[in-house]
Order: structure tokens, then C-alpha cells, then sequence
């Protein structure tokens, strides 16, 4: 008998145009903008890099482009970005864009501080109306240096809720040209790649429109999850999910939420990909809890699978 509710989600001519490009920085609206820059500076140890005029605020880790964005207001997803290092990333983004009919304006020239070379950026908005930025290459000195018990790596992905997930497919991976590394077999969670890593971006049904789902850091190694969580219940931050491994992904993973309810993922040992040598047909997982969590499939009270849960 044929499963229920599966949707294959299919790449077109553009999908794979995009190689080198990452995640780069994401801005939120927040209830108690105090409270929030105290928690990423205490928990995440990013501190405040620039104080903007209209009361937002950006946090990074030491010299080098921001990761954060925060503004005071109503909980909220206000813009996500990406590093395009592809050559001739940013006028083929634009190019493909326009030709489908979106929207393009220029990006904030704040927004590519540090540039490396000649900057140059440009804005879309998503299917649910979220602003999307895309810039190019800039300097990241803060990355990369950590001491990965007690600061993460880097940014590493961002996961955006909505009621829908083609549109989605149509958007980046069809005209932008990110690719579909997998998707669950109901066509309700699907994850981009960018780059090597397995996603750069995933986008998940979750009943509404234009809302952050998790954003991600990356760790090193098992061994600093373990630091991680005895340092979370120091600091009075509960672990809300986790450890655990993804099955999209292959990625350990644990889970906890930020003053204003954004969860905050930290992730390790990501799955690589290389177009380059590889033909790949993306993989369609069962949507059950086992396939989000390989260790036992149990699920905080927000992340849902259309098959399997009690």
C-alpha cells in the first residue's frame, strides 16, 4: 500500500549554481534587548560591535563581520543573510532573480563592513516576506579561533519556519541556486546546501509564516557536548533538546532557547558534500521522530513529524 502525504520536491537548471556560499548573519526582533545582549555575551561570548541609530544593536566575536543583529520589540525574524564567495556569486543571484521576477534592491553598504575586495550585496525577500541579504566576501577574524568548550566555532545554519516549503524550493534552490541535500518524505522539512556542509539553510511546516525555527552554531567534537551541557546548567540555561544525532545531516546535536524563545542549536561532526565529484539524488527520510533524532526519536513539545508522534 502506497504511504500517504509524500511529496517529492524537485530541483530545476539552476539548482547547484551557488558552491561557496555560506551562512552569514541573522537579525532578530526581541521583548528585552538588554537582557538578550547580556545572554549572548555570557553564554555564546558575543560581544557588541556597533550600536546603530535606529536602537539595534550587533554582536560578533572580536574583530571581523557580526553574527547577530537585535532589535527591541516583539519576538520576531527580522532578516537572515549569506557570504557568497562564489565568482560572480552576487550578479548571478541578482541576474536569476530578476529574470523570475523578483524583487532586487541593493544591500545596506553596513551590512559589508570588512569586505574583501570590492563589496557588493543585494536584498530579496523570501516567499514569507522575510528579508533576505546576500554579500559578498568579508573578513571573519573572530571564527575559527575558539576555545570550543566555552565559544562556538562559527555561525554555521539557519532554519526558517513556515506554512509552506515549496515556495521555498522555487526560491533558493530553483532561481538562487542552493541544492537539496535532503528532505523528509512528506515534503515538509527540507535542507539546502550551499557549500560542503550537508545545509547551510534548512526550511520546516511549522503552521506559520515569515518565523525563525532554530538558528545553529558549530562545535568541534563530541567531547565539547559534554562541556556544553555542564556549562549550560551552570549558567542556569536548560538544555532543551538533546544531545542527540540527526539523521539528515549525520550531526550531533543539543538544544536551548535564548531570553526571547529562539532556539539555539549547537551542532557538530556536519556531513560533507562535493558536488565536484559526485552525481547525488537528495534522500527522502520517513517524516517520524526517529529520523530528526537517530538516539531514541524523542522531540521537544515544538518540533513535530507528521508520522510517529504519540
Amino acid at each position: 500500500m502506497a504511504k500517504p502525504n509524500r511529496l517529492t520536491l524537485v530541483e530545476t537548471e539552476h539548482a547547484g549554481a551557488l558552491k561557496h556560499t555560506a551562512v552569514s548573519h541573522i537579525g532578530f526582533q526581541v521583548p528585552d534587548l538588554d537582557a538578550s545582549i547580556a545572554f549572548y555575551n555570557r553564554v555564546l561570548g558575543l560581544s557588541v560591535q556597533e550600536r546603530l541609530e535606529n536602537g539595534a544593536v550587533r554582536l560578533g566575536w572580536g574583530a571581523g563581520h557580526h553574527v547577530i543583529e537585535l532589535r527591541e520589540g516583539e519576538k520576531g525574524l527580522v532578516h537572515y543573510g549569506f557570504e557568497v564567495r562564489d565568482e560572480g556569486g552576487i550578479e548571478g543571484i541578482r541576474s536569476r532573480l530578476e529574470a523570475a521576477g523578483f524583487t532586487v534592491t541593493d544591500l545596506d553598504p553596513s551590512y559589508i563592513d570588512g569586505a574583501v575586495g570590492e563589496p557588493a550585496g543585494l536584498v530579496a525577500v523570501d516567499p514569507d516576506g522575510t528579508p533576505v541579504h546576500f554579500h559578498s566576501q568579508v573578513e571573519r577574524h573572530g571564527e575559527n579561533s575558539a576555545d570550543t568548550g566555552r565559544r562556538p566555532i562559527k555561525f554555521q545554519h539557519t532554519t526558517v519556519g513556515t506554512v509552506d516549503v515549496q515556495p521555498f524550493v522555487e526560491f533558493f534552490v530553483n532561481t538562487i541556486g542552493f541544492r537539496i541535500t535532503d528532505q523528509l518524505a512528506d515534503g515538509k522539512f527540507t535542507w539546502f546546501r550551499s557549500d560542503k556542509d550537508h545545509h547551510t539553510l534548512a526550511v520546516v511546516e511549522v503552521g506559520r509564516a515569515g518565523d525563525i525555527d532554530h538558528y545553529s552554531y558549530d562545535l568541534a567534537e563530541w567531547a565539547d557536548f559534554k562541556a556544553w551541557c555542564d556549562r549550560l546548567t551552570e549558567l542556569d540555561v536548560p538544555v532543551a533538546w538533546g544531545p542527540g544525532r540527526h539523521g539528515p545531516g549525520n550531526n550531533l546535536f543539543v538544544f536551548f532557547d535564548d531570553p526571547a524563545g529562539n532556539h539555539i542549536e549547537l551542532s557538530a561532526e556536519m556531513e560533507k558534500f562535493y558536488d565536484e565529484a559526485v552525481q547525488y539524488v537528495p534522500r527522502r527520510w520517513e517524516p517520524v521522530p526517529s529520523s530528526v533524532n537517530l538516539w531514541g526519536g524523542q522531540l521537544p513539545t515544538w518540533r513535530k513529524t507528521s508520522e510517529g508522534n504519540e
